[in-house]
């Protein structure tokens, strides 16, 4: 078998390798999206796939030392072709090894400003093995044609200009975002696709019984009644104008600023659904003032009680016991800090005994962190305003969650890359938009608690 086929049959197997570890990776995705899965299981397939990544380095190893046993006979050969003595009888044509003319990877009369060089350093770092391979073969080719200046013992200070930068594009620093922790705890629903508003009808005026007073007299009657509960459909938008320089000789620009694009519209939407004037959660919540110039977590605690305890009384048989507690990541971690001798006199479950809740030690925006006393799961978003009230205070909110509800588009949110607008000036504009509608009004039954107790708190352990 020539070198040449053995150069062939490596790149087979190399390629097999990468194909097999994409399976692999594939596969353990898959079963990360399953709920029942344990740690186990993730553990060996991610040893089976971390087995399949040393499978494609150690193709990739054989098949450049093959690469360059090849680079090395080429150079041989043009040695032996310069140095036949004159003397010598020529040998017959097809016994002379020659050097092919082979073109370079990389060639200034194709790609006159390097522009495919940095784009495969850039790619090569991102783990593009096809783009390693042509740097490995551009290595491979200055050392035979410039070995002066290839094997030079100068370090990279000595050409500043010559030198491709390594910018840590997979470790960019994303401006932190309160993203919608809230807004994923609400009911959702799919927007229906036309109309500006959702209407949703609201028995306002119930029918009645009563005992009947004797027999054959009339029996009581109340005619049922219904008013209408509009919804306006909202619009998030936000946008972006990116200079096509930035797009096309940047490294990972347009990804990074659509990704911000996507967290400024989680955020809008969340704080709309707190915030908003007249149907935001903070304006149509019946308040459970709390008012006390030292507040303490066994203070708060009875007034979460009070809250639920409205919540509950305003559903009636249309309370479906779902109910969470949403409060700023501050006051989560003021309540955690509190330590004391007494414990609710009723067991709860789920609670450990002698605890005030619990805590699940999970990360912003992940779902439920904890669980109060009662058993209430906590919600944390920092969309929650921090200035309220007497200007240093925050809001816990009481809701059953089967009742805040959320309409959006299922595709949401949507991408728009219009080249046109912005053609004159080398502008690429970038909008990312979306349709939702929401409430909390269907039943007037959430609570939230506000007050001086909720002024900026001190860790004192109280």
């Amino acid at each position: 078998m020539t070198l040449a086929e053995l150069i062939a049959q490596a790149r087979t197997a190399r390629d097999t390798a990468i194909a097999t570890r994409q399976q692999e990776q594939d596969a353990l995705m898959a079963l990360r999206s399953d709920e029942n899965l344990t740690e186990d299981a993730v553990s060996e397939r991610v040893a089976t796939r971390d087995a399949a990544d040393a499978e494609v380095t150690r193709r990739q190893a054989a098949l450049a030392a093959l690469e360059a046993e090849q680079v090395r006979e080429d150079e041989i050969a043009a040695l032996q072709a310069r140095t036949v003595p004159a003397a010598t009888r020529a040998p017959a044509y097809d016994r002379v090894a020659r050097v092919g003319t082979e073109e370079r990877t990389y060639r200034p009369d194709q790609d006159r400003r390097g522009r495919q060089f940095e784009q495969d350093v850039a790619a090569a770092f991102l783990g593009d093995y096809e783009a390693r391979d042509r740097l490995a073969r551009h290595t491979q080719e200055e050392r035979v044609e410039r070995p002066d200046v290839v094997e030079r013992a100068a370090g990279t200070g000595a050409f500043t200009g010559l030198v491709v930068p390594q910018y840590l594009t997979e470790l960019y620093a994303p401006a932190a975002a309160a993203r919608r922790p809230f807004a994923d705890s609400c009911r959702p629903h799919d927007l229906p696709p036309q109309g500006m508003t959702v209407n949703i009808s609201r028995i306002t005026t119930a029918t009645s019984t009563a005992l009947q007073a004797s027999e054959n007299t009339a029996v009581s009657e109340t005619n049922i009644d219904d008013t209408l509960l509009p919804i306006s459909v909202q619009t998030n938008a936000g946008q972006q104008t990116l200079s096509r320089q930035a797009i096309e000789r940047g490294a990972g620009v347009e990804p990074v600023v659509l990704d911000d694009l996507f967290r400024r519209y989680s955020t809008t939407l969340d704080s709309t659904l707190l915030n908003q004037a007249t149907n935001g959660l903070t304006n149509v919540a019946t308040t459970v003032a709390y008012t006390d110039a030292s507040p303490t977590t066994a203070e708060l605690y009875p007034k979460v009680l009070e809250g639920l305890s409205g919540v509950e009384a305003a559903l009636l048989d249309q309370a479906t016991g779902d109910n969470i507690a949403v409060m700023h990541s501050r006051r989560w971690y003021w309540m955690q800090n509190a330590m004391g001798a007494t414990w609710p006199m009723i067991t709860q479950p789920g609670i450990v005994a002698q605890t005030l809740g619990v805590n699940y030690a999970t990360t912003y925006g992940s779902g439920v962190r904890g669980v109060l006393p009662n058993g209430t799961p906590v919600i944390v978003d920092n969309n929650i305003g921090t200035t309220l009230g007497a200007g240093t205070e925050d809001e816990i909110y009481l809701v059953d969650r089967q009742e805040c509800h959320l309409w959006e588009d299922p595709d949401a949110p949507m991408y728009i890359r219009a080249e046109q607008p912005a053609l004159a000036s080398l502008g690429v504009l970038m909008v990312v938009y979306g349709y939702f509608a929401y409430t909390h009004a269907r039943y007037a039954h959430a609570r939230k608690i506000a007050g001086t107790g909720l002024i900026a708190p001190t860790f004192t352990g109280v």
